[in-house]
């Protein structure tokens, strides 16, 4: 039995990945940041839930100590970084705190997981995946913050798979787009809370265009792929023989990468700005 460390398996993308490991006979750790969703974990699935705030350094160590303890010698087949957040705004005005706040989660927390593992990895030979999203390709108006982190965790990724390549360490990355999960209805209330800290002028200048962006977030708990299909992806990639450096899951998504691969810039720009009215 092969043991996986999930981080932010509370609710959607990695709490149905928690699910379909556990079921595929994976030893599963599942990482959250509340006693409450532990015990809910614990009642719903066969998992290992463990406390674990990423940004937090000591809570790092702890859970490292505690899957310690169980995997031993065996070491730890996966690491699968699923936590984050979306911070949404207008760049002008955005506050650079904000800024700071998405980076600190999806990035700098991703790096400090991911190095606090690796000595349990390396007696595994495991694998790591990395949830990104078809943002980190494509920025979109008004998500700059959520795709700039994105974009960072690419290319961490990217160096981190060649680093580890002589000792056939895989590193993937799963990018989806608009998948049914409660980070829409999270990114939707952080949203407003940040709409509330910009200046009179950020809504003259773009309070129409905000107010639609926050709309279209409130489809995502309905219209998009089910967090299963991702979950897939996650599975296959700490399966195969021969893993993905890239999954990219949703029609939406798949139909974004193509555009990216054969649109010039400034029509990738003008799709960009379609996508904003």
């Amino acid at each position: 039995m092969k043991a996986v460390v999930i981080t932010g398996a509370s609710t959607g993308i990695g709490k149905t990945t928690a699910l379909r490991l556990s079921q595929a006979g994976f030893t599963v750790f599942a990482c959250v940041r509340k006693e409450a969703d532990a015990s809910a974990l614990q009642q719903e699935m066969d998992v290992k839930p463990l406390l674990l705030d990423v940004t937090n350094e000591s809570h790092i160590q702890a859970v490292v100590e505690e899957v310690e303890e169980v995997v031993g010698e065996a070491g730890l087949w996966g690491l699968v970084n699923n936590a984050g957040i979306v911070v949404a705004g207008p760049l002008e005005f955005l506050p650079v705190a904000e800024l700071r706040k998405q980076f600190e989660v999806n990035v700098f927390a991703q790096i400090a997981v991911t190095q606090a593992f690796m000595p349990l990895l390396r007696k595994a030979t495991g694998r790591i995946v990395m949830m990104s999203s078809i943002a980190g390709r494509f920025a979109s108006p008004f998500l700059g913050p959520y795709a700039a982190s994105k974009f960072a965790l690419e290319g961490f990724s990217d160096a981190l798979r060649r680093e580890l390549k002589e000792w056939k360490m895989f590193v993937s990355l799963v990018e989806p787009g608009r998948v049914v999960t409660p980070i829409w209805e999270k990114s939707v209330h952080v949203a407003e809370v940040t709409s509330k800290q910009l200046p009179p002028q950020a809504q003259t200048l773009y309070g129409k265009k905000l107010n639609l962006m926050r709309e279209r977030a409130k489809h995502g708990t309905t219209q998009g792929v089910s967090p299963d299909e991702v979950a897939r992806a996650v599975e296959h990639a700490l399966m195969a023989t021969r893993p993905k450096i890239r999954y990219v899951v949703g029609p939406d998504a798949k139909v974004a990468t193509l555009l990216i691969r054969v649109l010039p810039n400034r029509l990738l720009d003008w799709v960009g700005r379609q996508r904003a009215d």
